[in-house]
């Protein structure tokens, strides 16, 4: 059967992807994308889109324990985790479906199967129905990533999960523990302690949530340590006795090597590119610890072969991936889009209470040679905060002190993953502190905040 051609062939349909392949359809391509199981791919149907889904039902839980604070009275609140979980599945499915729908509407062939690139410009397609041939002028590699598994420590879906079991959870877990205490680690922590699981957090760094700055690290395990967790820092899981119903973690710090009993573990250590299975070795591709290595524009250096999203490595974020599926599609189309600047792309952390930030720390600002000016503004100084009955964080922001440059902004606290964004444009926009605080900040809105830890790096905060 002679190879179908394309101008594009995607290989993956996560938020790179499938984002890939709308814009370079937009710009007249002939596009086909390759998918080997769900269309929105990990982050859609396993991991951003229903882990929210999940958090918004805690939230909401939690908040009914609250009711009294507000005037208002429940009785008798309670959870069914099964009707949990179907709320998420079922938001999942409905923006799935959405992604078919864009694609139809794009006009982009969809081949459901497994990819390989047998050589340069060509992939071949395992679909039920036999095996596909398809040309590709241009392939884009969106493959994504999948949970990293430490040997003694794999999953095993009864007593020890990933994310993805953790999603679809046989039962409530009685006792808890989790290994990792990056955002997919706290966010699963925060679930099922909402719900009243006994959880345990396990970090091999020196503190939790360890990409953030340690001022908000040191926030949030206090929140977490309210909230009844338990948090073990510079502690490695050694090895996981599986027994009858339950787990015995043998735990290792500075002072030696303790046993915990749990019924349930969340490992949740990092990820791994999905690069097995492609051919990418043959082709003379790069690959580094399990991310094909590109430059800037994300080129893999084999001509017409590019790589985007989690396979091409951090930060492993969705928007991130999308960006770059923009750029790929643009630069294919004979366009001259800028390099995605990581320093410019925000992370967010949807646990109790939020986390969001983007650019440098202050200690990365300092290593960096910067003399800074660090401002900040608490929660508890803001009229919406105090009304919303959210009194807990706080807004920081670490400026160049020669050139007034924003060169990172920090927060915990209620809705901070949405407020985020708008430091997230002042460093796209370039703008300085003067800018910043000659900005009007509507009244009362959390945003307020904001403008008051900029006010405060060069002592002119107006309500602390």
């Amino acid at each position: 059967m002679a190879a179908q051609s394309f101008d594009v062939v995607v290989i993956g349909s996560g938020p790179g992807g499938y984002v890939a392949a709308i814009r370079a359809a937009q710009l007249g391509q002939k596009v086909a994308i390759i998918e080997r199981e769900n269309l929105g791919g990990i982050c859609l149907n396993w991991g951003c889109i229903p882990t929210k889904a999940l958090l918004r039902s805690a939230e909401v839980f939690h908040l009914m324990h609250r009711a009294k604070e507000f005037g208002l009275s429940v009785t008798g609140a309670n959870f069914d985790l099964e009707a949990v979980v179907a709320r998420s599945r079922g938001v999942a499915k409905q923006l799935s479906g959405g992604i078919s729908h864009l694609m139809k509407k794009n006009k982009i062939t969809v081949f459901m199967g497994v990819a390989s690139i047998p050589k340069a410009g060509l992939v071949s397609v395992k679909t039920d129905k036999g095996v596909e041939e398809l040309t590709g002028k241009a392939i884009i590699l969106a493959t994504g990533a999948r949970a990293r598994e430490l040997p003694g420590l794999e999953a095993d879906g009864d007593l020890v999960w990933t994310y993805r079991h953790a999603l679809q959870p046989k039962r409530m877990p009685k006792k808890l523990l989790v290994i990792g205490s990056g955002a997919i680690g706290i966010e699963f922590a925060s679930f099922f302690n909402t719900l009243g699981a006994d959880t345990t957090v396990v970090e091999v760094m020196d503190r939790v949530l360890p990409v953030e700055d340690a001022e908000i690290s040191a926030f949030a395990k206090k929140a977490f340590l309210k909230q009844g967790m338990k948090i073990l820092e510079k502690t490695t899981v050694k090895k996981l006795d599986r027994l009858a119903g339950k787990v015995v973690a043998h735990l290792e710090d500075a002072n030696g090597t303790t046993t915990a009993e749990f019924d349930t573990v969340i490992s949740a250590v990092g990820i791994v590119g999905n690069v097995e299975g492609l051919g990418l070795e043959a082709l003379g591709v790069k690959i580094d610890r399990t991310h094909v290595v590109t430059d800037e524009f994300c080129r893999t250096g084999v001509a017409g072969l590019y790589a985007i999203g989690d396979i091409a490595g951090a930060p492993w974020l969705a928007h991130k991936a999308s960006h770059e599926g923009v750029m790929v599609a643009e630069l294919i189309a004979g366009g001259h889009p800028h390099p995605i600047k990581p320093g410019s792309i925000a992370g967010c952390t949807y646990c109790h209470p939020q986390v969001a930030s983007v650019g440098m720390t202050e200690q990365k600002a300092k290593d960096a040679g910067f003399e800074i000016k660090v401002g900040r503004f608490p929660f508890i100084g803001n009229g919406k905060a105090i009304a919303l009955g959210e009194a807990e964080g706080f807004i920081k922001t670490v400026f160049d002190a020669k050139t007034g440059e924003l060169l990172g902004a920090h927060m915990i606290g209620a809705e901070v993953t949405e407020l985020i964004q708008g430091y997230v444009i002042g460093r796209q926009l370039e703008t300085t502190e003067e800018d910043l605080m000659n900005t009007v900040f509507p009244h009362p809105t959390l945003s307020e905040m904001m403008h008051e830890s900029v006010l405060d790096a060069y002592g002119r905060a107006l309500h602390m």
